[in-house]
């Protein structure tokens, strides 16, 4: 009996293994498609000989995309709206997600704070409010209309404040007696002991912020402050070239428009393939040990 159930588990991870591999296939495959385009010629291309491996390489994509201005701009846009934004975010889903894992004797009306946050996350004010609201602030084309009407994410703060409730009580009521106060608590217990959650949400939403492109399209009516996703957006979903120079139009009629439009997503994700490696190993112990009682 008992070999008959090793074999059945070792079938079982088989099975698993070989259902994991093909997910991961599904996914990286469009990926290498997109990268073998972005370095093929534009016969290969109009022929459609390009699948997983570039055909008569060539970097001519990448060279118009390293020349293109309004590209350089929407990235250096981006950046500034990741850290800005991420900066932003991080420093109020701590000071939001404290109060709100502490118990009902310490904090009295937790419950019903933390229900108004919920619920608006389940309903919002509306699209034409809220652009409303960013334009009578004089929001508009600025880097703060993409940060702040998005400040305090909702779903990251319960993530963070289950992570919290999570932490040995133990040393906060040690900390209490010392004669520390909430903000040294919080300094020099609750921080360092939540950096693995405090990394994972804030991949969460560096990723949310670099990929976000509709705030982009209704806050900037000029678009030279397009972020990268918006940018992208216009160009190669919308195939919008209104905002192309002659001089560019003239040197992307010699190229094949999927060429430069993979070379350009590709170079949009690289920054996220760079910065997730360092996070990922986060991802289990900042989420499931909160969850996980010993």
């Amino acid at each position: 009996m008992v070999e008959q159930r090793t074999w059945r588990h070792s079938l079982s991870l088989i099975l698993i293994h070989l259902f994991l591999a093909l997910l991961a296939l599904l996914c990286i495959l469009p990926l290498v498609n997109v990268l073998a385009v972005s370095f093929s010629s534009i016969k290969a291309i109009q022929s459609m000989q390009v699948s997983l491996w570039p055909v008569e390489f060539t970097i001519k994509a990448y060279r118009f995309v390293a020349g293109n201005d309004a590209f350089i701009r929407s990235i250096g846009v981006s950046f500034e709206r990741v850290l800005l934004g991420t900066a932003i975010n991080m420093l109020l889903i701590v000071l939001t997600s404290y109060p709100l894992s502490k118990e009902k004797e310490q904090f009295r009306f937790r419950t019903g704070y933390a229900w108004i946050f919920v619920f608006t996350m389940l309903f919002s004010g509306g699209l034409v409010p809220t652009y409303l609201v960013v334009k009578q602030l004089g929001l508009m084309d600025s880097i703060w209309a993409l940060v702040l009407p998005g400040a305090v994410p909702v779903f990251n703060v319960i993530l963070l404040l289950n992570f919290m409730r999570s932490l040995p009580k133990e040393l906060m009521e040690a900390g209490l007696i010392d004669g520390a106060g909430h903000w040294t608590l919080l300094r020099r217990i609750v921080v360092p002991l939540s950096l693995p959650a405090l990394a994972t949400v804030g991949l969460f939403v560096i990723v949310g912020h670099w990929n976000e492109w509709f705030a982009g399209l209704i806050y900037m009516n000029n678009p030279q402050h397009y972020p990268l996703a918006s940018y992208l957006q216009t160009v190669v979903v919308r195939r919008d070239y209104s905002q192309m120079d002659p001089t560019e139009l003239a040197i992307l009629s010699q190229l094949d428009d999927r060429a430069v439009h993979a070379a350009q997503i590709f170079l949009g994700a690289l920054p996220i393939f760079c910065v997730y490696p360092f996070l990922q190993r986060y991802f289990l112990t900042g989420i499931v040990m909160g969850s996980v009682k010993e």
